[in-house]
């Protein structure tokens, strides 16, 4: 109990200063992302584990891999339809993310649920899907593709699916060698565990969005 309890005050007190810098290594042969807030600090690094059956993700405090946070676990094995639950290191769960299916290939849609919710409480939408494939396509030509990322930038919303209105935004940041993203805070009411549960779903929709091409 004191455990949780200590868990749930410092997700309260937390603070991150935006926009955030999300850098998804390319070259990894398991992927690896940074996350960091607009001073540097770093705040999340992920890894995920190689060849498994079950997508299961860990995020870690830094690059050192010293202390675990949180992990990503699927509920099915390689499921186009699976549901990713969040969880902290006692075995909390934080929330969940699941991707629309196929109502959403052309344009990629992600649902994100409160713990043990059935319904979804926000959805992450890509803005526009154009830009995205003409990030996929062209990034495997010769030369072009290495600029592709400086003139394409896709971009998703993570909106309220009651109110509508938009909390955060992901988007596509010029790099060479690797995916880098911005993310921009548009709500100042969000903190605490509902943040970091957003947070969490960005960084596996990230993922997902990158094996989908």
């Amino acid at each position: 109990m004191l455990r949780r309890l200590c868990s749930l005050l410092r997700d309260k007190r937390m603070a991150y200063t935006y926009p955030l810098q999300l850098n998804f290594k390319l070259i990894a042969l398991a992927p690896r992302i940074s996350v960091r807030d607009a001073s540097g600090q770093s705040i999340f690094y992920v890894q995920q584990k190689v060849m498994a059956l079950k997508e299961h993700v860990r995020v870690f405090a830094n690059e050192q891999l010293q202390q675990q946070l949180y992990e990503i676990r699927a509920d099915r094995i390689l499921d186009f339809s699976a549901r990713y639950y969040f969880r902290d290191m006692e075995g909390r769960e934080l929330g969940s993310i699941k991707h629309r299916g196929m109502r959403s290939i052309w344009k990629a849609t992600y649902e994100i649920y409160a713990p043990g919710a059935s319904e979804p409480t926000y959805k992450l939408t890509e803005d526009n899907p154009w830009v995205k494939v003409g990030d996929a396509l062209l990034s495997d030509i010769p030369v072009i593709g290495m600029l592709t990322g400086y003139f394409l930038h896709p971009t998703y919303t993570l909106s309220h699916l009651q109110t509508g209105s938009p909390v955060l935004r992901l988007r596509k940041q010029p790099a060479f060698f690797e995916s880098s993203f911005s993310i921009e805070k548009l709500d100042e009411g969000l903190e605490g565990e509902e943040e970091i549960r957003l947070l969490l779903a960005i960084l596996m929709a990230v993922q997902l969005e990158r094996s989908r091409g």
